[in-house]
């Protein structure tokens, strides 16, 4: 499957679409809610993984937070793309670009149920950080980038 970076309107419409189904709409969160300030900075990367139809099957997102090290969010899967390995494909495009602005690690906050899918990818758990919506358990996770 391809992994890009949405360019057309209509990508980035199926882009923050899933971000909603997925990471908002569960917990009855309006629409915009799916979106960040840091969006749109020139430094974000945003990943794309698009079906046959064009909908987006999953997506996922990487911010510079500092000089070396950067942070993942948003990462979503269709409830029906579960399964397939994309959600470990967009990871693998967002740790690739890391590596192209020279960042040497990754940092993100994982809901509870996928630390052991970031686990899998080589992220250490740190510690528990915050609850979303006073109900989802997050966990600070990171991992050291290998040099290119």
């Amino acid at each position: 499957m391809l992994i890009k970076s949405p360019t057309s309107p209509a990508e980035w419409a199926a882009y923050y679409d899933l971000r909603y189904r997925v990471l908002r709409q569960p917990w009855q969160q309006p629409r915009g809610s799916e979106r960040s300030d840091d969006d749109a900075a020139p430094q974000t990367v945003h990943a794309l993984a698009l079906g046959p139809d064009g909908r987006a099957v999953a997506v996922g997102r990487l911010h510079p937070s500092s000089a070396s090290e950067g942070q993942v969010r948003y990462m979503a899967v269709a409830a029906e793309s579960q399964g397939q390995g994309l959600g470990g494909q967009v990871l693998s495009y967002l740790e690739g670009r890391a590596r192209e602005l020279g960042l040497g690690s990754i940092s993100l906050h994982a809901r509870e149920a996928a630390v052991p899918f970031y686990q899998q990818h080589g992220y250490e758990m740190i510690a528990p950080s915050h609850l979303l919506f006073v109900q989802i358990q997050h966990y600070l996770m990171r991992k050291q980038l290998p040099s290119v």
